[in-house]
């Protein structure tokens, strides 16, 4: 069975079905049993290349990876909503309200959280965001009029609200643009191949998979400068300021993961690793003074790999809660 993360995750996730307009019930199952990423479909994209504009309602717990105008209105008193907004790697969302009527002397709110939280678990985590929690918060109530337009630092925001009168709501409109250098990523699909580059910035980038996962690092560059690679002096990445490290964890925030592996050397070649975790993430840490680079692709863990050892592979992590 899966964990409870697991299945609030994909819970979350299959949400993504709704920007397909559909009405679809939803039942919390094995993780087995069916696959939220296979809900996703292109099709509505490829009916929308024309320029056309994306409308419908949203839920009071919803999820969206399209751009458009969306819009919620209380058909009861709604104390504990959510939307969650994802994109591609490389695209930054940006959220706009065009109409808002709620009662926020009534304790009325609509937030908007630069990135995601769940279970009180956030990601970005705290340590690698550039922005402090109370500033990732944006309160409609607080703001109204100056700050209309919120862009996230990712390719993931959200939205709380609570609206208490029927009838009363609000439409925004959500765009995507594009991100030259991603940075902290959620991955809407178990399985990719990404590249991330950190060009002399002092930060720390995650790439965050909500699934067991088989990872293979096919290049990594740290410390590249003027075309050398310096030398790291010791087989252990403490102290380093330039290196990536592979996490687990049953968790979204990667701060509170477990370490799994280290990685402090520039090499081309491959090395895979198996992480049966409920979620897998790629950290890295980069000091600043270096052009940093790894490139990894990915796919879910089945249970037959689980059995196939390798001698690269980290297999005595989160297994059991496959």
């Amino acid at each position: 069975m899966p964990s409870a993360f697991q299945l609030q995750c994909h819970l979350v996730l299959i949400f993504l079905a709704a920007s397909k307009g559909e009405t679809r019930y939803l039942e919390v199952r094995d993780a087995g049993e069916d696959d939220p990423f296979l809900l996703l479909s292109e099709d509505l994209k490829r009916e929308l290349s024309a320029g056309q504009i994306y409308r419908r309602s949203l839920r009071c717990i919803d999820m969206l990876s399209i751009a458009g105008q969306f819009t919620f209105t209380a058909d009861q008193p709604q104390l504990h909503c959510a939307t969650f907004f994802i994109g591609e790697p490389e695209e930054l969302i940006t959220i706009h309200y065009d109409f808002v009527n709620i009662d926020c002397q009534g304790g009325d709110f609509l937030k908007v959280f630069d990135g995601w939280i769940l279970k009180g678990e956030k990601f970005p985590s705290s340590l690698d965001h550039p922005l402090t929690t109370s500033q990732r918060y944006v309160d409609f109530c607080e703001s109204g009029n100056i700050q209309r337009t919120i862009r996230s630092s990712q390719n993931v925001a959200m939205i709380f609200f609570r609206i208490q009168v029927p009838g009363n709501g609000f439409t925004v409109t959500v765009k995507k643009s594009s991100n030259l250098f991603p940075c902290n990523v959620i991955s809407q699909t178990p399985s990719g191949r990404f590249t991330m580059v950190i060009p002399h910035q002092h930060r720390n980038c995650s790439f965050s998979i909500i699934y067991p996962v088989v990872i293979k690092i096919s290049d990594l560059i740290l410390g590249h400068l003027n075309g050398l690679f310096l030398k790291k002096p010791s087989a252990s990445c403490a102290g380093v300021g330039d290196f990536v490290e592979l996490l687990g964890g049953a968790g979204l925030d990667p701060s509170k993961m477990f370490p799994l592996a280290d990685l402090c050397h520039s090499f081309h070649g491959s090395a895979q690793m198996k992480i049966g975790c409920d979620n897998t993430v790629l950290r890295m840490v980069s000091s600043g003074k270096h052009i940093n680079r790894v490139t990894f692709e990915y796919h879910q863990l089945d249970l037959q790999e689980t059995e196939t050892r390798k001698e690269n592979s980290i297999e005595e992590f989160c297994f059991p809660s496959i």
